[in-house]
């Protein structure tokens, strides 16, 4: 049980930090650091990629800071109708943020790889937010608990990339264009797989009770 707090903490305090990242790009000059200093002078000045940028990062940062919450079973038990506000931002943000993550994934650093990577990225980022917003609407709540924690599992390809960019640039001592073009898939396909793992192993357990209450696998 205590393993299981810490890695719920864990998670939570990542989920917090990058979700408050892009706060960095409007309270500090970025001009030359972070993703900026990947880009061309000529890219910088577009203003259509830097509002595509802009909306993806808030947006994100939003989807992300939130996200977590959804899988508290206290929250969906006991606060239902913030559990369902939360998840109406949560929908809203994915959606806008995927959008623009698909745009400015045209223009990733690496060529074609890191952006057909970052492009179906951006696609199931969509797409299983559709799918979770549709399941409940339906009240399928077993389903919609299955695309929720694949859809966060892509959302939290914005923590992973963060782990893996030092880790291959500094550890692995690879140039920042080939840890791109790794990061641009490894970045949400391992944890597509893990949510899969998960929902499997939730198969095998009793899942629902009637009502809004549910029987939660993540946290109180």
């Amino acid at each position: 049980m205590k393993l299981k707090y810490l890695l719920w903490t864990v998670f939570g305090v990542a989920a917090i930090s990058i979700g408050l990242y892009p706060l960095i790009y409007y309270l500090v000059d970025m001009h030359g650091k972070g993703l900026f200093s990947s880009k061309s002078a000529e890219l910088l000045a577009d203003r259509i990629w830097h509002a595509a940028f802009y909306m993806h990062i808030t947006f994100g940062g939003i989807a992300m800071l939130i996200g977590w919450t959804q899988f508290s079973r206290n929250i969906r038990n006991t606060r239902l109708n913030l559990h369902r506000a939360l998840g109406k931002i949560y929908v809203f943000s994915v959606m806008l943020s995927s959008i623009a993550g698909f745009y400015i994934a045209q223009f990733a650093s690496g060529g074609i790889i890191s952006r057909v990577g970052f492009s179906f990225l951006a696609i199931s980022w969509f797409f299983s937010v559709t799918k979770a917003y549709a399941t409940i609407l339906k009240k399928h709540f077993k389903q919609h608990e299955n695309w929720m924690i694949r859809n966060y599992a892509l959302t939290f390809a914005a923590v992973t990339l963060r782990i893996y960019l030092p880790f291959c640039t500094q550890l692995m001592h690879w140039d920042f264009i080939t840890s791109y073009l790794a990061i641009s898939w490894l970045c949400w396909v391992p944890n597509l797989i893990i949510a899969e793992i998960i929902i499997s192993k939730r198969a095998l357990i009793p899942a629902f009770v009637t009502g809004s209450k549910t029987t939660d696998y993540f946290q109180d």
